[in-house]
């Protein structure tokens, strides 16, 4: 029925494009051999609920072709330097352009990594600084290269271009020095045996290791903790001092010989050579970091500070917001720039050069302050952007570079964007294409699926209820599908979720003296007991409130540890100083017994890493398997069953159900394991059934399968239901995390938070909960919401979806702009007060709900 609707639209609207691409024989993950004509040089979005087939039909198939195709055209040394997808499950591709794709991704975890370096404004600013710069007088040029921190030649000499030195002090490594030795004064040492052991060793060389350490003469102090000697002695552990000088003069066998390490070496050999994160972190907590007092923290040498452009030195300029790069740069792009006249005509080669890169620099800020991020600045480290706002900077790339005849495949790229920026996205994307460009666009917010020329609905539903196309064809056409879930928002209007009336609030948290990046002095107040929404245009200030100041407050106050989210998986050292929160919360914690944040971060990050163990949920099924009565005859415990112990996985590939394929000049292949077929078992394990499946069998089941197969068993139900319930039925148990996306990921982590048995007077802090999800998923989203809130709980939502602030309690607008534009409350109320506020960007989108 829905494939004759699609040769219909496609036969009826063909004259109106210029080509097509033609997709034959779709078979990519949950693809059903799916035809489909789709036109060139045209805004086309794929659309339907999460997990349906979009991705594997925009990404897995017709990017992952283009792709091959280009990269069949290049030697194969060089193909190794390409990020290679897979070869996707198709029969036939005609039509396609070469693509370009600009996927949802978190930023890479190094701070060397920024808004400068993505865009290659940096490249051209130090170009310029370089060439047209004030030098001091006498002062020979230095060269582009010397004016990054990431180079020998420009990174500063006393801290290497981190812009901090980490020093290891007596009072770092001793904290308490009213302690003996004995009694552990030295907090740096190993704790256990390794700690024991230099304890056992300095009695052996004489020291005192019974009086407190601010007794002890300052030389010992300083050879016990700064000495690069390693002297090897006999060690007599449980022996006291006085026994062991007497065993010593004795010549008595020592238990062993014990190799002394200064504590100083000790940390720093530590932090440099260790694998483990955690000891990593330990040996840092004993290394004080302080602001370099070469570079006082802007990382390049002082030949390179000492060069000027506009009156400022490089590193002032790259902590400028783009607005104000913008706003300083074009004087000197369009000529006419005063207070250089005298240098200007002792070197006249250098006004072209000067107009030249900064008429290119102001050129390529243009597109950045349209996208609306004139917020940031060049040196803001990626992993301190959101998603959305570092597809955006690839998108501005794009947009400069002027290609033809490309096709562009987008990954929601209005996800993280507020209504009045999602405006701003939409001209970009109309001017690529009018370029003479293709757009494919995986999208669920409405606005933009509006826009299209052409619409792409996969469906019915998710995972294999999914895979089909449901209609192809101009936009209108799309009414007439009765399957379809996008229909019913897109075109619906009984649709429309109306302004909800309030609950009162149980209570009030009140937070004063707030300041955080934008945020200055802020005061606010959070309802407790309600659902609260905090919206504003990208950059407002929202994050740095709520994810940041709000989570490390009450989290300090209940004694929680917080791991900032761009701070995972970063190197310690390259981390920025460490911000000091400004603010206090002055009422209200008395309400809060703790908090939960559900944010967007993988669940593992290895194929290890699954649902079904995140959740909790694996541990009662390998019970299951292991009270079968053949497991019982067998001896097999629930360990048995997991694929990380020896004694239940495949030998051969070590639990990974695949195996690496190294081939010369390409990029190494992963092939299903040979022996276990993929199931990551040994063939002993998986001949226990339960219900007649093993438990590989079981790990491939979609939570709607498993809810199906476990309906006798409550506690594998409960938590498959609430699964479900948050709209991930179309997932396998097993998947593995690297395959999840963020928005995925944030509702495993829900899911989980609501099967526990504890309720009530918690705080849920959840950032764009609604990434990555269709409308109709947002419903499922919203009920679980508000069942928190029914259960006596807090719940605080950063959110740009408007269906999603229309029905909470209370909404709290920042702005009114971005960056030094933004960091105020706006407005604070119920949706139908902030929606007459006429300063709020927020109310005439919130307006439409009336």
């Amino acid at each position: 029925m829905a494939n004759n609707s699609v040769s219909q639209n496609q036969n009826s609207d063909s004259q109106l494009h210029t080509g097509f691409v033609r997709v034959r024989g779709a078979r990519e993950h949950n693809l059903k051999n799916v035809d489909l004509d789709i036109p060139r040089d045209a805004l086309v979005v794929f659309t339907g609920v999460s997990g349906s087939g979009k991705s594997s039909l925009a990404f897995g198939t017709l990017y992952a072709e283009a792709q091959r195709r280009y990269l069949e055209s290049v030697s194969p040394y060089a193909r190794r330097l390409f990020h290679q997808m897979a070869v996707p499950e198709v029969d036939a591709i005609d039509g396609l352009p070469p693509a370009v794709a600009l996927q949802q991704q978190r930023g890479t975890p190094t701070t060397r990594s920024s808004v400068g370096s993505v865009t290659t404004l940096s490249n051209l600013l130090r170009m310029l600084y370089s060439r047209a710069g004030d030098y001091p007088a006498n002062q020979s040029i230095v060269y582009a290269e010397g004016f990054s921190p990431n180079t020998p030649e420009g990174a500063c000499p006393t801290c290497h271009g981190l812009g901090r030195i980490y020093e290891v002090t007596e009072e770092s490594m001793v904290p308490d020095p009213s302690l003996t030795i004995r009694e552990r004064a030295i907090a740096a040492w190993p704790q256990a045996w390794g700690g024991q052991n230099q304890r056992d060793i300095l009695v052996t060389l004489g020291y005192d290791v019974d009086t407190p350490w601010r007794d002890l003469p300052q030389k010992d102090r300083d050879w016990i903790l700064f000495t690069d000697e390693q002297p090897v002695v006999p060690v007599y552990p449980g022996y006291s001092p006085a026994e062991t000088q007497r065993a010593l003069r004795r010549k008595e066998p020592p238990n062993y010989m014990g190799t002394f390490t200064g504590v100083k070496r000790h940390v720093l050999h530590t932090f440099a050579n260790t694998q483990s994160p955690l000891m990593k972190k330990r040996a840092l907590q004993y290394m004080i970091s302080t602001a370099c007092p070469l570079c006082h923290g802007k990382r390049l040498r002082p030949e390179s500070l000492s060069v000027t452009f506009a009156g400022l030195d490089i590193a002032d300029m790259s902590g400028l917001p783009l607005k104000r790069v913008s706003q300083l740069l074009r004087p000197f792009a369009d000529g006419t720039a005063t207070g250089r006249k005298k240098h200007d005509a002792a070197h006249p080669e250098q006004v072209i050069v000067s107009q030249r890169i900064a008429a290119d620099l102001v050129a390529r800020l243009a597109v950045l302050l349209d996208l609306g991020l004139g917020y940031l600045s060049l040196e803001r480290s990626t992993p301190t952007l959101s998603p959305g706002e570092l597809q955006r900077l690839r998108l501005a790339t794009q947009l400069y570079s002027n290609l033809f005849g490309v096709v562009y495949v987008l990954d929601e790229p209005s996800a993280g964007l507020h209504p009045s920026d999602t405006e701003a996205l939409l001209k970009a994307l109309a001017s690529l294409k009018k370029a003479g460009n293709s757009l494919f666009v995986v999208e669920h917010n409405l606005d933009v699926i509006r826009q299209a020329d052409w619409l792409v609905d996969v469906g019915p539903a998710a995972g294999e209820q999914g895979g089909e196309i449901l209609y192809s064809g101009p936009p209108a056409g799309l009414d007439e599908i009765s399957g379809s879930q996008t229909r019913r928002y897109l075109f619906v209007s009984d649709n429309k979720k109306e302004l909800r009336t309030s609950r009162p609030p149980a209570g009030w948290l009140r937070l004063a003296g707030v300041t955080r990046n934008n945020l200055q002095q802020l005061e606010v107040k959070f309802p407790l007991g309600v659902l609260t929404t905090v919206t504003g245009v990208s950059g407002s200030g929202k994050s740095s409130l709520v994810s940041q100041v709000l989570v490390e407050l009450v989290a300090e106050q209940l004694g929680q540890e917080v791991l900032l989210e761009e701070e995972e998986g970063a190197d310690p050292l390259e981390r920025a100083a460490p911000i000091e929160t400004g603010g206090r919360i002055v009422g209200g914690m008395e309400h809060l017994k703790r908090l939960v944040r559900v944010d967007q971060k993988p669940i593992g990050r290895t194929p290890r890493s699954n649902m079904a163990t995140y959740t909790g949920l694996f541990d009662h099924v390998r019970k299951l398997f292991a009270a079968t009565k053949m497991a019982k005859a067998r001896r097999y415990d629930a360990g048995r069953f997991s694929f990380n112990v020896a004694k239940g996985r495949c030998e051969n590939c070590q639990g990974e159900g695949f195996v690496m394929v190294e081939l010369l000049f390409l990029p190494s292949v992963y092939a299903p394991c040979p022996v276990c077929h993929g199931s990551r078992y040994n063939a002993k394990t998986l001949e226990v059934t339960y219900k007649d499946k093993n438990i590989a069998e079981v790990l491939a089941l979609t939570v709607d399968a498993a809810w199906e197969f476990f309906a006798d068993e409550p506690t594998v139900l409960r938590a498959l239901t609430v699964l479900r319930e948050v709209g991930l039925g179309y997932l396998r148990l097993g998947q593995p995390a690297t395959e999840l996306s963020g928005g995925e990921a944030q509702r495993i982590k829900l899911a989980t938070e609501l099967q526990r048995a504890q309720r009530g007077n918690s705080l849920y802090v959840l950032d764009e909960p609604t990434t990555g999800l269709h409308p109709s998923d947002v419903e499922k989203l919203m009920t679980q919401l508000e069942g928190l809130v029914e259960a006596g709980n807090t719940v605080i939502v950063v959110e740009h979806d408007m269906r999603v602030v229309a029905g909470s309690d209370w909404v709290i607008d920042m702005g009114p702009g971005a960056g030094d534009e933004g960091g105020q409350v706006v407005a604070a109320g119920p949706p139908a007060e902030v929606a007459n506020v006429r300063e709020s960007r927020t109310a005439p989108y919130l307006a439409r709900f009336r």
